[in-house]
């Protein structure tokens, strides 16, 4: 038997909301985009609770198992829900991209917002750095998936923070576009 050839291997490299919290792994939105994107080869690379320091630790590591053609990085909302500096947010996500870039890996980097509750001043920091950060680097930001998904309860598990079944379809068909343009750029 041959092994299958892929036309990409994706990384994605998040937390609990790209790790399918709450939900068997083949109803995450991951898993739903392994179903639209067949020829490609997609690890989720996704840990529950995984801030930006973590991620970066773990990175080394994705990156020589996997030798991704493309990363969707999906962190920081576990360092928001923390209240981490916004500036320790940026140098993580900073190191993470640099990273990926040396490996000659594309990079999406997707928008993560805090809840109001922390502050303007907070909220406006933490939200900025991706949007910096996109801009410095020359990358695709894709606005955060669950801005719509988040002010809908019917669409969320009962803890209020994590999206439950019905919404990973929607999910996946917010993440598909930005997803197969980064794979032709």
């Amino acid at each position: 038997m041959c092994a299958p050839t892929y036309a990409a291997t994706i990384l994605i490299l998040g937390d609990s909301l790209s790790a399918g919290y709450g939900m068997a792994e083949n109803q995450g939105w991951v898993q739903l985009l392994r179903d639209e994107l067949p020829n490609a080869h997609i690890i989720n690379g996704s840990v529950s609770g995984e801030t930006t320091a973590g991620g970066l630790r773990r990175l080394p590591s994705l990156l020589r198992s996997s030798q991704p053609d493309l990363i969707i990085i999906a962190l920081g909302g576990n360092d928001g829900l923390r209240g981490f500096p916004p500036d320790k947010l940026k140098s993580n996500l900073t190191k993470i991209i640099n990273l990926s870039q040396q490996h000659g890996a594309k990079v999406l980097l997707t928008e993560i917002m805090v809840p109001p509750n922390y502050g303007p001043r907070y909220t406006s920091s933490f939200t900025q750095t991706y949007h910096q950060l996109a801009e410095e680097y020359a990358i695709k930001l894709i606005p955060f998936f669950m801005q719509d998904i988040a002010i809908d309860k019917t669409l969320m598990q009962r803890d209020g923070i994590h999206p439950n079944e019905q919404a990973q379809p929607m999910i996946t068909q917010w993440m598909l576009p930005w997803i197969t343009q980064a794979l032709v750029e």
